[in-house]
């Protein structure tokens, strides 16, 4: 149930840090700075370029989602693709998109300098740039909560900005200027679609720091669809303005489209408000695409493909050496690239990831493992994936044969890394060797635990019965001399009387289960389990141990037999047609028997009562006692049925004397009952204002 693992990042993003980061990298040198080099192409169909251009991204972002919330680790992309398709795409998927990253990165820095040369015309532009980098970098280096909560400022200026110059441009539209629209042809409306492509990648680029988001199965999904709607909208709506504010003629290579557009409405004053809001905007990207970036050299270097010093963390958890090789890369770009050639390589690795990345979730959901558990599930599959795959590759097949040649030769870069330095080192093959098992070859059980131990970081969904199960659950309480096998035969008898499975078959399931090292086993603990077909409903048996019960199992880590003593197992059967639901409720188990205090107050428990409170959410259920003078008096007497409960709550357990009683609603609480409530934290935090309180 435990291993050892590399130090985690801190938790500290909510939904807002999400969308500011998410929005922050997108709306910036795509918006004001990039369409007047694509108006040199497309003229006036900038706009549609920009919204053929999202398609690739829509099914890509859905994608992306869904491997999230299964896999909420630092690393995003690299981490996806290194997991569903072995080390080697893994180690061209990591190196590629933290390119990508650190090119946008890059290419927003030069967007900072463009706009202050509108100030200060002998600005040295790289220079500010690099100067700008460091910075951030810095910043960083203090932590994801600091930089999370600048980003929110920065991203509410801009939209604000942005917002107030498309209003006042609105009614002063030159239609005019969208005549001979379609005029520079599919070719050219497409190749421009590819060239733009980077101005929404960074969407997605958030899910690197998904190992920081708090509730990372709500704040991911729903942050990054609130940006990409943002994106659309704004994206959409603004090129539309630039159009038919700025003649062709002088929209066309302005590296200051925006500006223009504000000078044209506003005057002066229009120009130096937009470029503050610019300058946010460029600021923006580049902080939350520094962090995002930093995060794939630390997620790579703890899976042994980079070196080991990229994963140290700093004393307030930030992995310090990743940015300061992060930022280094970022300079030395600035140094040896232009701009136009930052853009086009950084879209066509993004594009080649993201085809990727569909791939991926096709591999995940085909390799049926039970501990793939996401909490967002992508539309329309499997066509929604299939359609990022070909519209990506189409979008590619527009660009340059310079840009292709460039991406092609960094790709190859990743392969020779791994096949020197990754190969001997890592032993992953991804879930896609679950795919080649049901043809008769290997399986990689690797990612099954590791999928696992990722559930047992996760909260329960709503849906989970997993307080309701604990409180129906048969409690088995035996003393010394019982050996594991004896534990077993009992359960398994117990166990065949309620479900429709024969004692042989249990009895082998949970025996060898544990012996050979599927079973769970630590901390004094063990789980044995399986899925029944038929079963209609989870039921458990909570197996108690005061002296222990010494049994010998293998330890899948090291595949060596060792010697444990076991004071409580839990057996669990589960439904066959709800395999995640019942990897989460073993991976609740777990969760519940690590906590620091659990073994002592399961071993001290007094009755059935107290074992099985022991095992529950302490915010989600509280133990009272019924008496006279307090709260609780006027339950006395009462029936069940007639007690105004908080709503999502209900009584789960009555210990009257000796005697555990099974709630009904005709059951009538008495003096000096125990009861015990389970429900949602917020209906335990109603009972305990009443009753308690």
């Amino acid at each position: 149930m435990s291993n050892k693992s590399p130090q985690r990042l801190k938790k500290s993003l909510g939904l807002l840090d999400v969308y500011a980061l998410a929005t922050g990298t997108t709306l910036s040198a795509g918006f004001f700075l990039l369409p007047g080099i694509a108006a040199m192409q497309a003229g006036s169909a900038i706009t549609l370029s920009y919204l053929i251009a999202v398609l690739p991204l829509i099914p890509a972002t859905f994608c992306i989602v869904e491997l999230t919330t299964a896999m909420p680790r630092a690393g995003g992309v690299y981490y996806f693709l290194d997991r569903s398709m072995g080390s080697l795409l893994g180690t061209v998927g990591g190196i590629g998109t933290w390119l990508a990253l650190v090119l946008k990165v890059a290419f927003a820095l030069i967007g900072i300098g463009v706009y202050l040369g509108l100030f200060i015309p002998e600005l040295p532009i790289v220079a500010v740039a690099i100067g700008l980098a460091i910075a951030l970098g810095l910043l960083n280096v203090l932590g994801a909560d600091t930089s999370g909560k600048l980003q929110i400022v920065l991203v509410f200026l801009v939209i604000v900005a942005l917002v107030v110059l498309i209003g006042g441009a609105v009614p002063e539209l030159n239609f005019s200027h969208f005549n001979n629209y379609l005029e520079p042809g599919s070719g050219a409306i497409i190749s421009t679609a590819a060239l733009v492509y980077i101005s929404y990648g960074g969407i997605t680029k958030v899910t690197s720091l998904s190992e920081e988001v708090e509730n990372p199965e709500r704040n991911l999904p729903l942050g990054i669809f609130l940006a990409l709607f943002t994106a659309i909208l704004l994206y959409g709506i603004g090129t539309a303005v630039m159009v038919g504010i700025v003649p062709m003629d002088q929209l066309a290579g302005d590296l200051s489209p925006v500006a223009t557009v504000a000078e044209s409405l506003f005057g002066r004053v229009g120009v130096i408000v937009i470029s503050i809001a610019a300058l946010f905007a460029f600021i923006s990207v580049a902080n939350a695409g520094t962090m995002s970036a930093s995060r794939y050299p630390l997620a790579m270097s703890r899976d042994f493909m980079m070196p080991s010093f990229l994963q140290r963390l700093s004393k307030n958890g930030m992995p310090i050496n990743s940015i300061i090789f992060t930022v280094t890369t970022i300079v030395i770009i600035l140094l040896l690239l232009d701009t136009s050639r930052i853009v086009k390589i950084a879209s066509a690795f993004q594009l080649l990831m993201f085809m990727l990345v569909c791939v991926a979730v096709i591999v995940m959901r085909e390799s049926k493992i039970d501990s793939y558990d996401p909490s967002y599930i992508s539309p329309f599959y499997p066509w929604m994936p299939i359609f990022g795959v070909f519209s990506s590759l189409w979008l590619f097949s527009h660009m340059s044969a310079w840009t292709k040649i460039f991406t092609m030769v960094l790709l190859l870069i990743g392969v020779v890394w791994y096949r020197y330095y990754v190969r001997n080192k890592v032993g992953r093959s991804g879930a896609i060797y679950h795919i080649f098992e049901k043809l008769g070859q290997s399986r990689q059980e690797g990612l099954d635990r590791e999928l696992r131990g990722i559930l047992k970081e996760k909260e329960l969904r709503k849906d989970d019965p997993f307080d309701q199960l604990v409180a129906r659950s048969h409690v088995i309480d035996v003393g010394e001399g019982i050996s594991f096998e004896d534990i077993v035969e009992r359960v398994s008898t117990l166990f065949s009387n309620f479900v429709p499975e024969s004692y042989d078959n249990l009895y082998r399931q949970f025996f060898e289960g544990t012996v050979v090292g599927v079973t769970p086993v630590a901390h004094g603990a063990a789980l044995p389990h399986s899925r029944v077909e038929g079963l209609t409903q989870m039921e458990m048996v909570m197996v108690r141990s005061k002296p222990g019960i010494n049994v010998t199992v293998n330890n899948p880590a090291t595949d060596q037999l060792e010697d444990q003593t076991l004071h409580a197992i839990f057996f669990l059967l589960s439904p066959l047609d709800n395999p995640t639901q019942h990897v989460r409720m073993l991976a609740q188990v777990a969760r519940q028997i690590e906590i620091e205090d659990f073994m002592n107050d399961w071993i001290a428990a007094e009755d059935e009562q107290q074992l099985k409170e022991s095992i529950l959410h302490n915010e989600r259920f509280h133990s009272i006692y019924i008496h006279k003078d307090s709260p609780t008096e006027q339950l006395i007497g009462k029936p069940l049925s007639a007690i105004n409960m908080p709503e999502g709550s209900l009584v789960a357990l009555i210990r009257r004397g000796e005697q555990t009683i099974i709630p009904r609603g005709s059951t009538i609480i008495h003096e000096y009952d125990r009861i015990t409530v389970i429900g949602e934290p917020s209906s335990m935090r109603e009972f305990h204002k009443t009753y308690i309180s």
